[in-house]
């Protein structure tokens, strides 16, 4: 495939039509006509639908501008960093990541990455689906306890557990179930729990159903229940008595995982942002990020 057509390509798709991508580009407009049409020969499909004053993608030309921008910017940045050494960390950057963890932390981990590294583009998305980083663009995902998938490689990078935590002010009475504010999703009405007796079953009541944990654990220190809550969230409040410890959970540690695409190359973005999750949690306990989130 000529790859100076598939960019003349894209920059006619990009600015939506062959005039203005002309004059942004200080280009021939017959050139870039000349370009596309031959793009569309050689790959025998129509890639715009002319019309008299607009021009519109094809479904085929949508979907060739969606992959093709992405793997020319990649190309063009590859070719810049080769040139440099292969040491500058600038360029667009896509990172997947859950909503918890989206919500409790990425901002200000987003933030201070930008400062450190001003010519990194970084755009980061919430989502807690399974995004096939390939198709849609990602450098880099973070998902909790990912199934094994050999097209992409990555590390651990934090931990956590459950434990079930409440106000000071709410007590528990023997064998009777616990007022508690819980996700709101269907799931049995007790927890498996460890405590100073041991193994054992607590049964509760929901007062409250949430659709976040973030949600959950204000509504547990305003007192309304207990809550089944990551030692991330409410470790800190258990450490100054805003909370109390009542159990853990056995059986529930989970792995935050940062994962790339084993088929490509790890440029100086990816890198530079693996050290800087490790430098912002040294040991991936449970711990460091309570500390960092300083709730």
């Amino acid at each position: 495939m000529d790859l100076l057509a598939l960019a003349d390509f894209t920059l006619v798709a990009r600015h939506g039509g062959f005039g203005r991508a002309a004059r942004a580009a200080y280009r021939p407009k017959a050139t870039l006509s000349r370009r596309v049409a031959g793009l569309e020969a050689s790959l025998n499909v129509r890639l715009f639908e002319r019309g008299a004053r607009e021009l519109k993608l094809t479904e085929e030309g949508r979907a060739l501008y969606e992959r093709a921008g992405y793997l020319l910017t990649e190309l063009e940045e590859t070719t810049a960093a080769i040139a440099s050494g292969g040491t500058q960390v600038r360029g667009r950057m896509r990172i997947s990541v859950p909503l918890l963890f989206s919500q409790i932390a990425m901002g200000r981990l987003a933030a201070e990455f930008a400062l450190q590294y001003p010519d990194v583009r970084l755009e980061v998305t919430t989502e807690d689906r399974s995004v096939d980083m390939i198709e849609e663009g990602y450098d880099l995902v973070i998902r909790v306890n990912p199934d094994p998938d050999e097209t992409l490689v990555g590390r651990p990078f934090l931990r956590d557990r459950l434990v079930i935590a409440a106000s000071p002010t709410l007590s528990r009475v023997d064998h009777a179930p616990v007022p508690a504010v819980v996700r709101d999703v269907p799931q049995d009405d007790h927890w498996s729990i460890v405590d100073a007796q041991g193994e054992a079953s607590m049964a509760f009541e929901p007062v409250l159903r949430l659709s976040s944990m973030i949600m959950i654990r204000d509504a547990v220190r305003a007192g309304a229940g207990a809550g089944c809550l990551p030692i991330s969230l409410v470790g800190q409040d258990i450490a100054t008595g805003r909370l109390a410890h009542w159990a853990d959970v056995p059986g529930s540690d989970v792995a935050l995982w940062v994962l790339y695409p084993t088929r490509r190359l790890v440029n100086a973005r990816v890198s530079a942002f693996l050290d800087f999750l490790k430098a912002a949690f040294p040991t991936g306990a449970c711990e460091e990020l309570g500390a960092f989130l300083g709730t």
